[in-house]
């Protein structure tokens, strides 16, 4: 029975390869999150390494999978895509933490707690839904998480306008 389930998509495999991807990418949050707020702490990017390879070798778990398996629970354009969008995340997390700490000395004083709360907001709902993928919900359940997601990057959208705002206000020197 179980290689008929694995053979027709009913095996859990990518529910779960996507769930620890993203957990993968809430990780590397966390570490930014952290990084921010005791910077003196971080030398080194090696946890950021860590978690963006960790998931790297997940992102290539699912597509050795999508390769093997004949019939997936979900399209297989769909688990490429959503695999390929978690990745970004630690990727792109590594990418401003080696920016943050090459520029430290210039931007200490700095507050980005509005941007890592959004941040973390984000890829917690990005978890939960990723989670819910398993249990199969229905649209109006992931259209709230959906609208949660669009509402948290309005947010960003308006904190980036009052920044460039600023920036542009004439009170700096270029």
């Amino acid at each position: 029975m179980s290689i008929l389930r694995k053979f027709l998509g009913r095996d859990d495999k990518f529910f779960t390869l996507l769930e620890s991807s993203a957990a993968e990418a809430q990780n590397s949050v966390r570490l930014l999150v952290d990084m921010i707020q005791r910077p003196a702490d971080y030398v080194t990017l090696d946890g950021f390494i860590r978690a963006r390879r960790k998931d790297k070798r997940i992102t290539e778990q699912i597509t050795e999978e999508l390769c093997k398996t004949f019939v997936t629970p979900l399209e297989r354009e769909d688990i490429e895509s959503l695999s390929t969008a978690l990745y970004k995340i630690p990727k792109t997390v590594e990418k401003f933490s080696e920016k943050f700490l090459l520029c430290r000395a210039h931007i200490s004083g700095t507050e980005f707690s509005k941007q890592t709360s959004i941040l973390e907001q984000a890829t917690a709902t990005v978890t939960e839904m990723t989670k819910m993928l398993r249990k199969r919900p229905d649209l109006d359940t992931m259209k709230a998480y959906n609208d949660r997601l669009h509402h948290l990057e309005g947010e960003a959208d308006k904190l980036m306008l009052e920044l460039l705002k600023e920036l542009y206000s004439g009170k700096y020197d270029a």
